[in-house]
């Protein structure tokens, strides 16, 4: 069989949805289409917009077909999110909102529930963003909902079911901090049998595994070929993972950033996490844990900068660091590794719309990323992935508070790629990019460490 070229890769994220025509040959994007990933309020509670994301998917993947043609296609999504299918296979409940916050007695009975963090590598994390806590809430909150569930299904799989019919979770998926998964022996930890869903969850499959062909209603709607394979999928910070664990050598690390910053750590040696932190552990493409931490990077960016980004200059970054004008954690302070602290200024805030602000705003999320890195005990090179790769403040600060080597990717960016690569049959060399910096370390240095002293009286 020929071995496909084009692939369409559906990539929900938190903030969008999109859809990314991959050259798999010259891994780029050919094409790409997006629409915001708007929350719906309700009722019954806060839910994704998923029939809206199916007719524009739908319509793109015609459109895509029709302009350069389809030979397969990958789905990755954000984690932290399940879909609960009827005997029918269509959903029993609308796919909820990992940031619905639940009653303090809620929380307070899936807390006694909640395996321990040696057997997950999963941290008790604020609202949903442990599936388990989703699942106890959903079926006190509708109590006839568990009867009527028949399948569980990760987010990736979800979008696989629709196009496919097969269900499915996938190993990333489940194994991210979901408290559902035991990651160091690779099957399903206690809370599976505790809230009486182990026979409802889907198998677990590794993501470069083929889910099916489209059926045959997907065919007609989209002109595909009726035989148009799709893959299991992958959660999509491992998207942006699997390029450099099938190429490159341990030890190094990969920061994938996007709404979440997640820094994971492929040093090959066991790592003691500290779950107060928001460290977990991660599952990547095949099987294995992955040491990680993470924070709401660019969510804290959005809240920042207020729409009103500014590139700042050489006299703004030096008059930064020659105030000390600092973020200090956390603007997001339900997620990251300061977790419960509120942001604050040290020196005069920069006003909204300034160079200024950008810089100190990029240190920040340098020094947040590298928080993060030394909380995995990362080594080896830093490899940037996503929008921060193009932010020069952002790699000279996170460069000089890990004292290693920092490489952006000159091919691959992002998560729309690793997706795609689920379906290729050559290797992979990555090629990176040194970042370079003309400005002084040692000045960026000294910031580090007055911030790092901040941060811990605060």
């Amino acid at each position: 069989m020929t071995a496909p070229r084009h692939i369409a890769v559906i990539d929900i994220g938190k903030t969008n949805a999109k859809l990314a025509l991959v050259d798999l040959e010259r891994l780029t994007e050919i094409a790409v289409v997006t629409r915001p990933n708007i929350v719906q309020p309700g009722p019954p509670y806060p839910h994704y917009d998923v029939e809206g994301h199916w007719a524009f998917l739908l319509n793109a993947l015609a459109q895509f077909h029709k302009e350069h043609g389809i030979d397969a296609i990958s789905v990755t999504t954000h984690g932290a999110c399940a879909a609960l299918l009827d005997a029918t296979d269509a959903l029993a409940a609308p796919i909820l909102d990992y940031e619905h916050t639940y009653p303090a007695e809620i929380v307070a009975a899936y807390d006694a529930l909640k395996p321990d963090f040696a057997q997950t590598g999963s941290p008790k994390l604020a609202g949903g963003l442990n599936i388990g806590a989703q699942l106890h809430w959903l079926f006190a909150n509708d109590p006839s909902l568990k009867d009527r569930t028949t399948r569980i299904v990760t987010y990736p799989q979800y979008w696989g079911h629709r196009l496919t019919g097969v269900a499915a979770t996938d190993v990333t998926s489940i194994g991210c901090h979901t408290d559902l998964w035991n990651p160091y022996e690779g099957t399903y930890s206690d809370l599976t049998a505790k809230l009486g869903i182990r026979g409802k969850l889907a198998p677990v499959r590794r993501p470069s595994d083929i889910l099916g062909p489209i059926l045959p209603q997907i065919a007609e709607a989209t002109g595909l070929a009726p035989g148009t394979p799709v893959c299991v999928g992958i959660h999509d910070s491992n998207a942006s993972l699997y390029p450099y664990v099938t190429s490159l050598d341990a030890p190094l690390s990969v920061v994938s950033t996007g709404t979440w910053v997640i820094a994971m750590s492929l040093s090959g040696k066991a790592v003691s996490l500290d779950p107060a932190r928001d460290t977990l552990v991660n599952v990547n493409a095949h099987e294995q844990a992955v040491a990680s931490a993470r924070f709401m990077g660019g969510r804290e960016f959005e809240l920042i900068q207020q729409g009103k980004q500014v590139d700042p200059t050489k006299t703004d970054v030096s008059a930064v660091l020659d105030e000390a004008c600092m973020l200090l954690p956390s603007v997001e302070p339900s997620s990251g590794p300061f977790q419960g602290r509120q942001m604050q200024w040290h020196g005069s805030e920069p006003k909204i719309g300034t160079g200024k602000r950008s810089a100190a705003l990029s240190f920040y999320l340098a020094l947040m990323t590298g928080t993060c890195l030394k909380l995995v005990d990362s080594s080896g090179s830093t490899i940037v992935e996503g929008p921060f790769a193009r932010n020069p403040e952002y790699l000279a600060m996170l460069h000089a508070v890990t004292a290693r080597p920092v490489f952006t990717n000159a091919a691959v960016t992002g998560t729309g790629i690793g997706a795609a690569m689920l379906l290729g049959d050559k290797p992979f060399s990555p090629e990176l990019d040194r970042f370079g910096t003309t400005l002084p370390l040692e000045r960026l240095m000294a910031y580090a460490d007055l911030w790092s002293e901040m941060a811990k009286g605060i």
